[in-house]
């Protein structure tokens, strides 16, 4: 089995086949991110669709030194803020059958968390920890994915991961009759 990077070159020697597996490998985990960042399913599969084009279109100016899916989730961050504008937790009311973390994650605290996450968090704090925490992207990819600096990618998943326990304390002390959890 080849690499991404493999791949990659393959597809630059004119083999169309690597580049179809790229898209195989990362069409529903790009999805599945970009319905985090879009209104509707609608906005996020055309910003998988013009992530791919122009990944195709720009393959040639891929640098092996970095992971592929760094360079395909940048180039999908950019294409998902071309879309239409984008909604935030605060903003609209999330119903369950239309709220894309809904799809992609089970009934479970994890949905909690992700749905605090998205009602809490900045959007560039938001998909900084979706891409190290759900798409496992290290610390440094990410950063080179958002293009920002690893001191902010490690700032801001730090400030992130802060904000987040202080919300769920303050959800649990309402739970339990309003005791604080410091």
């Amino acid at each position: 089995m080849n690499t991404d990077e493999q791949l990659v070159q393959i597809a630059l020697d004119g083999d169309l086949a690597a580049f179809d597996e790229l898209v195989v490998r990362y069409r529903d985990r790009l999805l599945r991110f970009l319905m985090t960042r879009s209104s509707c399913i609608a906005d996020a599969e055309d910003a998988v669709q013009d992530t791919f084009v122009s990944a195709y279109r720009y393959l040639d100016s891929f640098n092996p030194r970095w992971r592929f899916s760094t360079w395909i989730y940048r180039i999908g961050i950019r294409n998902a803020a071309r879309q239409a504008p984008q909604i935030s937790g605060k903003d609209v009311e999330l119903q369950h059958d239309s709220d894309p973390l809904h799809v992609c994650i089970s009934e479970s605290e994890r949905e909690n968390l992700w749905l605090s996450a998205k009602m809490t968090l900045s959007s560039d704090a938001y998909i900084a920890m979706w891409l190290h925490y759900v798409e496992d992207m290290p610390v440094k990819d990410l950063a080179k994915a958002m293009d920002r600096s690893v001191t902010w990618a490690k700032v801001t998943l730090h400030r992130a991961r802060k904000r987040l326990i202080l919300q769920m304390r303050e959800g649990v002390a309402d739970a339990v009759g309003g005791t604080s959890y410091g």
